[in-house]
């Protein structure tokens, strides 16, 4: 068995949708079994992938579908049931064949609430939100701790039951939450409504339900049965919920090596397989929400003509940024600290996309450099074994050099 573990380099938006999906084609071509594995976030994933005829954005699918790899969802992915079925029926009305969706049964579901207690909070920062996609996978995450909501005892049950369920942690969790935020329900307007809707949580209950048809629940040795996994990582480095220097504008989940790394050891023991860290990176920096983002106000993307299909303006995280990369001692920071944490060995990709963006340059605070003359940099070249660029939005075109 060997591993592919797809990573975004800096606050997401990188191009991890083609990068999976550049794996998933060469193990098409290669005729290796393989299955894509999400590990990390939920449905605030947003992962775009090209085909000359076709385009999809992936949440909870994998960015390998259109190659017919089947999902798998790892016990620290966190599924969104309510809003799973619309995902199937998009990809199945893109012209996609709808693969198989596995799962571990130790899933922490989000639901309705969690989605509605995220808006009410984010809402109520006014000019200081943290850029929540308004996903509720923080809530989830926070009430997993003491009412777990396990895809395992989702899974096969009825909508009466869910209902019955959800109504239960809405009362002994939802007012309990609120009032540890300072939240007055009076003044939540139509969330705060909808959150103690009976209507809200029965219609909630039967889509989760509905949504649960689609998935079959298999242990994680499961995915022993395969010659390739593809990891597909959300999110990026700098948002990982660890990286305190730029709190708390982050994600709450694990962005790197970490998840794959701990679910390659569960699977092999001591007898890693043979994989290979993805790092991607658009050809400058973007960040979609609050917080940091060094050298903001240098790249105009005007002056390139950057578009961006993915990441529409929207109420919660406002409009796409964008900046130059910094130094390369800036540019290797985040994925040397993620290296240094894992304990099993990997070769090292860097992947870059978006180059026909910037006529084949990575931009940086000091100017516009060449992609291959950028790579060679002696700090870069010593980090990473090898390099993929990518001059299109399709998986076909990128090129690997060394």
């Amino acid at each position: 068995m060997q591993a592919k573990i797809i990573i975004g380099k800096s606050f997401g938006d990188e191009g991890k949708g083609l990068a999976t999906d550049t794996y998933a084609l060469e193990a098409v071509r290669s005729g290796l079994s393989a299955i894509c594995v999400r590990h990390n976030g939920g449905a605030q994933a947003g992962h775009t992938v090209d085909l000359p005829d076709r385009r999809f954005v992936f949440s909870q699918l994998s960015s390998a579908s259109f190659r017919g790899f089947d999902t798998y969802w790892a016990d620290s992915f966190m599924p969104d049931l309510y809003k799973l079925t619309s995902e199937v029926s998009g990809f199945a009305e893109a012209g996609g064949q709808v693969p198989a969706i596995y799962a571990s049964p130790k899933c922490r579901c989000t639901y309705i609430g969690d989605v509605l207690i995220n808006m009410i909070l984010e809402t109520s920062r006014g000019e200081a939100r943290h850029g929540s996609c308004g996903m509720g996978i923080n809530e989830a995450k926070l009430r997993s701790e003491e009412h777990p909501l396990l895809l395992g005892d989702v899974v096969g049950g009825g909508a009466r039951e869910m209902f019955r369920t959800l109504t239960e942690l809405t009362a002994g969790y939802t007012l309990k939450r609120l009032s540890e935020l300072g939240i007055d329900i009076g003044r939540a307007g139509e969330y705060g409504e909808m959150l103690f809707s009976a209507d809200v949580l029965r219609n909630a209950a039967e889509a989760m339900c509905r949504g649960a048809e689609l998935v079959q629940l298999r242990e994680q040795d499961f995915l022993l049965h395969f010659d390739e996994l593809i990891f597909e990582g959300a999110q990026g480095l700098l948002l990982d919920e660890l990286n305190l220097e730029y709190a708390p504008h982050l994600t709450s989940s694990r962005t790197g090596l970490h998840e794959p790394a701990r679910i390659l050891r569960s699977l092999c023991g001591g007898n890693a397989p043979d994989t290979e860290a993805v790092y991607v990176t658009r050809s400058y920096v973007t960040r979609h929400g609050a917080g940091k983002l060094s050298y903001e106000g240098m790249l105009d993307p005007t002056e390139y003509g950057i578009t961006d299909r993915t990441n529409v303006p929207n109420e919660w995280q406002g409009s796409l940024r964008f900046a130059p990369h910094g130094s390369c001692e800036e540019f290797t920071a985040a994925v040397m600290r993620d290296l240094s944490e894992c304990d099993i060995p990997v070769q090292r990709t860097l992947f870059v996309t978006h180059l026909n963006e910037t006529d084949g340059c990575m931009l940086t605070a000091d100017g516009a450099v060449p992609a291959a003359e950028f790579c060679r940099n002696e700090k870069i070249a010593e980090l990473f074994d090898s390099f993929h660029f990518s001059r299109t939005p399709f998986a076909e075109d990128v090129t690997t050099g060394k």
